[in-house]
């Protein structure tokens, strides 16, 4: 959850009157996310591009980069699709090691941005527009597959995700993607003192929701536990090969909605999964 995130131009476009807790399905959480990206895309490219950069693949706001993680691993020659890719700066980095690499997003405004960038660098990533819960392409299609907190946290189904992510891929090809720390559900979303303190139950999974005057969602973001994640990556055909905890790093001082120093030096903000297509049958 990124309230401090979200920005008043959204809010009111879309006329976010109440936030709150309550079941969301896939039709009202897919509308919903579609129109909020799509309203805070300008703002958000705004607030976090130059952070984010227009080639450099940064993993999460503590500024862990796949140039240094290496979690991908070689991938000149391969084919990559980086899973809710924004702007496709982590898609145009990887391009530049060598990659074919594909963007792939829900929301059009971001996807503006990605082919805005896609121009000043020169870099033609190919872009998709589509949900990750319904991916549009063959079986067998990459050889990797990567998202830096894009799609997953907003998908009814993290098991449909994962399903069509291995299905997409080749096997024994890796999937690696980041997401806000499990734990950090239960503080609320502020980067000073009051975030220090738990208010909302770890193994509460009701979605967080934004909602306008007539009760309709106009956010929508789904918690999973730790167990549900390694639990959901089992069951779709996926081994668990590793789960980084990124610590915050000294000197960092950059505020990203929750993410602070005074927080980062507590407990972790970011959980990156990496995994790896399992041949087994499922």
């Amino acid at each position: 959850m990124h309230p401090e995130d979200r920005h008043e131009r959204a809010q009111d476009e879309l006329g976010t009157a109440e936030v709150g807790y309550r079941p969301v399905d896939e039709g009202e959480a897919t509308a919903a996310n579609l129109a909020w990206w799509d309203a805070d895309a300008d703002d958000y490219q705004a607030e976090h591009g130059a952070f984010l950069g227009d080639a450099d693949f940064v993993w999460c706001p503590e500024g862990l980069r796949e140039a240094d993680a290496g979690f991908l691993g070689d991938v000149a020659g391969k084919r990559v699709l980086e899973v809710g890719c924004g702007q496709a700066a982590c898609a145009r980095w990887l391009a530049g090691a060598g990659a074919r690499a594909v963007g792939l997003d829900l929301s059009g405004g971001m996807l503006r941005h990605a082919r805005e960038g896609n121009e000043r660098t020169g870099t033609e990533v190919p872009l998709v527009q589509a949900s990750a819960e319904h991916l549009p392409f063959a079986d067998g299609a990459f050889d990797a597959a990567c998202s830096a907190f894009g799609a997953v946290p907003f998908a009814t189904s993290i098991a449909t995700v994962f399903a069509e992510v291995r299905r997409v891929l080749a096997p024994g090809a890796p999937w690696v993607f980041a997401v806000t720390h499990p734990m950090r559900w239960i503080f609320p979303d502020d980067p000073g003192p009051l975030g220090l303190t738990a208010t909302q139950p770890y193994f509460d999974r009701t979605p967080y929701v934004e909602v306008d005057e007539d009760g309709t969602a106009t956010y929508v973001e789904y918690h999973r536990t730790l167990g549900d994640y390694v639990r959901a990556l089992d069951g779709a055909g996926f081994r668990l090969t590793d789960l980084v905890e990124p610590e915050w790093p000294d000197g960092h001082t950059r505020v990203w909605g929750q993410w602070s120093p005074l927080r980062g030096k507590l407990f972790p903000g970011t959980a990156i999964f990496r995994c790896q297509h399992s041949e087994r049958t499922r």
